[in-house]
């Protein structure tokens, strides 16, 4: 209740973050790119074989077009100021995506996209609603944050892992290319990442961004409700 009156005081006196606000709820609809595409699809499933630049590719570009993936690490480094601590935090959730997208792909570990979607929805309300200090203020807990991002990204792995095992894969070079693709995710998020952090850096720098912060992060929070139900609307009806 709290942070809904705040938001709509700071909307009712900023028109403009209307604009932020609508861009972040229809996230769903303009960026359907994360999805792998048709002919990439095609492709993927025609490779017999080792084929490391052409996985590679792939997962660099579902990482940069993972709006979900890009708006937890938004939130996870969103207050974090020290090289240090945003590598510890980026490293865990890494360490954690890495491993169930790996085992997911290789162990043939079954999970409903939608189901699995939902929760990393639900990872962007999380680190969104414990930057404005909620699970504090609200509920007079505060979790383990490093071990929050290290469990979320668990899930965010194998939410990668169900995508590529929607596709005929060949068991020709399978490790190779999953590796491959592993890495394409990394590369794909360090420089999705480092646009982000450019962004903060020049932010921070303003008084803009203490005044900004908690309307910011409830715009996050409010994308990750929708981002949630979203995918659970897709899994009831689809």
């Amino acid at each position: 209740m709290i942070a809904a009156y705040r938001c709509g005081l700071y909307l009712s006196k900023h028109p403009r973050a209307w604009m932020v606000a609508g861009m972040l709820l229809a996230l769903p609809v303009i960026c359907s790119a994360h999805n792998i595409s048709a002919d990439n699809a095609r492709f993927v499933e025609g490779i017999d074989g080792p084929a490391i630049a052409p996985f590679m590719y792939l997962g660099a570009k579902h990482m940069v077009t993972g709006y979900d993936h890009l708006l937890f690490l938004l939130g996870v480094i969103f207050f974090l100021y020290r090289a240090r601590d945003i590598l510890l935090f980026v490293t865990l959730f890494t360490l954690g995506h890495s491993i169930t997208l790996m085992t997911g792909v290789l162990l043939e570990v079954n999970v409903n996209a939608y189901l699995i979607d939902a929760i990393i929805g639900m990872s962007v309300v999380y680190k969104a609603f414990e930057n404005i200090d909620g699970f504090r203020q609200v509920f007079a807990i505060q979790f383990n944050a490093k071990v929050a991002v290290f469990i979320f990204g668990l899930f965010h792995g194998l939410g990668l892992a169900t995508k590529l095992q929607e596709f005929a894969l060949s068991s020709e070079g399978l490790v190779t290319n999953i590796v491959s693709f592993n890495i394409g995710v990394e590369l794909g998020q360090a420089i999705a990442l480092a646009f982000i952090l450019l962004v903060l850096l020049q932010w921070r720098q303003r008084e803009s961004f203490q005044n900004h912060a908690f309307v910011t992060n409830t715009f996050l929070m409010t994308a990750g409700f929708v981002l949630t139900g979203y995918q659970l609307a897709g899994y009831m009806w689809v």
